[in-house]
């Protein structure tokens, strides 16, 4: 877990309709990856809207997925020792994903606890976290092959961290939708074992408020690649697109060392970014 920062107080939810996205999957280059159809997606390829839960299901032990879960759009919260919905390190998730997993079609509610935890290669589709606890998920693999893919859903009120990047690997987040936040990808900070990490986040709609869209740590090489980004909101500018970091594996806070392209750990010009 990372225990880079002491979270800001709770943001509430705050109600914000997609907009129609007109870049397609295919820009994201990825090969053995998954491309999906969903009438969760307009003409243009965008999430349009967050979805209304077809049933409930409380969740009072942690999920273990393995193969395919296909939710149908049900909301499952959190109930007992997963009834948490705060900052609080060390939480357990509502799904943990095995390698190779796809979570698909599923609202998480509140209470959130952990979100999801992927020990391995996993596909996150159309998963939508309405009231972010600790983070809305965790990835976790050990291997430099692992590849995590978020296409589509969406987060809101994430206080701190929604994706928190913990393992080794590559993360591709396309087609997501998050509002009010704290940032969207962190690599972990100061994570005891700690990876070189490459993310690319693509094709996605920012809502601010929120305070960075990825941190990376410089000195194990990772890389954050941002295109096709449209920030929306009266205080979008204030949202910084890419923080690096002096990263550590002792627990200490890691030290900000800079922000904004650098062609290699920030990879990203300013016509990836659209401001609304």
């Amino acid at each position: 877990m990372n225990k880079e920062t002491s979270p800001p107080a709770r943001h509430r939810r705050r109600v914000t309709k997609g907009r129609a996205i007109t870049a397609g999957a295919a820009a994201l280059g990825l090969t053995g990856g998954v491309l999906f159809a969903s009438g969760m997606f307009s003409p243009a390829g965008a999430a349009s809207n967050w979805p209304e839960a077809k049933g409930r299901q409380s969740v009072s032990s942690t999920i273990s997925v393995s193969g395919t879960l296909d939710g149908g759009y049900k909301r499952y919260y959190g109930a007992g020792e997963l009834g948490g919905d705060g900052q609080e390190e060390g939480q357990d998730p509502i799904f943990k994903l095995k390698d190779g997993a796809v979570l698909k079609n599923v609202i998480i509610g509140s209470p959130a606890a952990d979100g999801v935890h992927c020990e391995g290669s996993c596909t996150l589709q159309n998963v939508w976290s309405e009231d972010v606890g600790e983070d809305a998920a965790t990835f976790k693999g050990k291997s430099a092959s692992a590849v995590y893919t978020v296409y589509g859903g969406g987060a809101r009120s994430a206080a701190d961290k929604t994706f928190q990047f913990n393992g080794a690997g590559k993360l591709v987040v396309t087609k997501f939708h998050l509002e009010n936040f704290g940032k969207l990808v962190r690599s972990c900070g100061n994570c005891s074992t700690q990876y070189k990490r490459t993310i690319l986040v693509n094709d996605v709609d920012i809502t601010a408020p929120g305070k960075s869209i990825v941190g990376v740590n410089t000195n194990y090489g990772d890389t954050a690649a941002l295109r096709n980004i449209r920030i929306h909101g009266d205080s979008s500018r204030k949202i910084k697109p890419c923080v690096r970091y002096q990263g550590n594996n002792t627990g200490a806070e890691p030290k900000e060392t800079g922000s904004g392209p650098d062609g290699t750990s920030c990879r990203y010009t300013a016509s990836d970014l659209t401001y609304n």
